[in-house]
């Protein structure tokens, strides 16, 4: 499913191309996504899409009576494309805009979302969520407060949306390896100095993902319709009983919270 770099790569594919746009129509072909479309998203119609933001997999749409919620689920995708461009089986949103051109929303699995919110005000989805992980508000000292005596295994901890949003499962495990931390670890007993270098090492793949253009695997393109590269320089995630990249001894694979995990029990303690 795509995550937070696929998210992001998104979010700045599509921001050239609809910020200061009117909504001329929303088309909604199918409500029935992981919620139900909420009525009141007709609301932004006719008005100026203002600015294009993220927060954790979400993606914003702003304008100044409130603001369309966007998540991708596990096969979700937007594309620009021209008006003139027939809708597909999957194509279940639309955002016409004024230049000619169209949002569109497609989703095979259905496990998206589009929901509404007012101005100023916090959705519940967005509520209860953690710093973002390229943020300042992330660092050594806020994740070291928030795992002391904690046992929950730190590949666990560190996906929790709420001690910090978008590390799933693939820089997860990218991470931890970088860093030379085993999975199962229990997150409070890392030492300070792993802490700090753990919350490095998200940061760096993160942000290296982003500059790739996301990670493809199996349903992730991003705006352009191009596939992102990070999946070429992918370390262990998918790569169980190949050699380690350090070491050469072959990668473990163990499932942690019902989510795969590969790791090198030499290079990672």
């Amino acid at each position: 499913m795509p995550e937070l770099p696929e998210v992001e790569v998104s979010r700045m594919g599509i921001t050239p191309h609809v910020v200061g746009q009117i909504v001329t129509k929303i088309i909604v072909r199918n409500p029935k996504l992981r919620w139900p479309i909420p009525e009141e998203i007709q609301q932004i119609e006719g008005q100026v899409i203002r600015k294009v933001t993220r927060r954790a997999k979400y993606l914003l749409l702003h304008t100044d009576v409130g603001y369309a919620i966007v998540h991708l689920g596990m096969s979700g995708s937007l594309r620009v494309l021209p008006v003139s461009i027939p809708p597909e089986k999957h194509d279940h949103v639309d955002l016409v805009l004024s230049s000619g051109e169209v949002l569109r929303y497609n989703d095979p699995r259905r496990f998206g979302a589009w929901l509404w919110e007012l101005p100023d005000l916090d959705h519940k989805v967005l509520s209860q969520l953690g710093p973002e992980p390229l943020s300042d508000d992330f660092t050594a000292k806020y994740l070291q407060d928030r795992a002391k005596g904690k046992r929950t295994a730190i590949k666990q901890f560190i996906m929790d949306n709420k001690v910090v949003v978008g590390v799933g499962n693939i820089y997860a495990n990218e991470s931890l390896f970088s860093a030379g931390i085993h999975p199962k670890r229990a997150a409070g007993e890392i030492s300070a100095e792993k802490i700090a270098l753990f919350v490095d090492e998200i940061k760096s793949v993160l942000a290296f993902a982003i500059e790739q253009g996301g990670t493809t695997l199996k349903d992730f393109k991003n705006a352009d319709g191009k596939p992102g590269y990070f999946a070429q320089e992918l370390q262990v995630y998918g790569k169980g009983g190949k050699p380690c990249p350090r070491c050469d001894n072959p990668l473990s694979e163990m499932k942690i919270g019902q989510r795969a995990s590969v790791f090198c029990s030499e290079c990672q303690k």
